[in-house]
């Protein structure tokens, strides 16, 4: 696969669960993150003492964030009202040549920021609350 733009990496969000995604305006950065716990079942009779691991046994798990600039736009509304509702919504991060990885996520942390010189930004942070689907592009 050939180098991508950054840009072109695309968080969006079903606000109201009608299955219409828009995507979160104004963000900079933003990145995907999988996490694996796993379960440790090393014991007195593991050879030479190794580790030894439970295959597909443990919680696994989805980060997302974002930091971008507040654009006073649909889409901040939206991300805003999710927050304060504390509710789990459909995501969708769009990786360009790649695919497509949808879920369930609750933002679980919404911070502005802003300095006398500068520009209003913001930073997002959602964590997966359910199974996702990949979709090849």
């Amino acid at each position: 696969m050939a180098a991508q733009k950054g840009k072109d990496l695309l968080v969006k969000l079903d606000a109201t669960g009608g299955g219409t995604f828009t995507t979160v305006a104004g963000l900079r950065t933003r990145s995907l993150s999988f996490n694996a716990r796993s379960v440790d079942i090393t014991n007195a009779e593991s050879t030479g003492q190794w580790r030894e691991l439970l295959e597909g046994a443990g919680v696994r798990s989805a980060s997302i964030s974002g930091r971008g600039i507040f654009r006073d736009a649909t889409s901040d509304a939206d991300v805003r009202q999710v927050f304060f509702d504390a509710a789990i919504r459909n995501w969708q991060v769009v990786i360009p040549d790649f695919g497509t990885v949808a879920g369930t996520f609750q933002i679980t942390a919404l911070e502005y920021a802003g300095e006398h010189d500068g520009e209003v930004t913001f930073d997002m942070a959602l964590e997966s609350a359910g199974a996702l689907t990949f979709t090849a592009a």
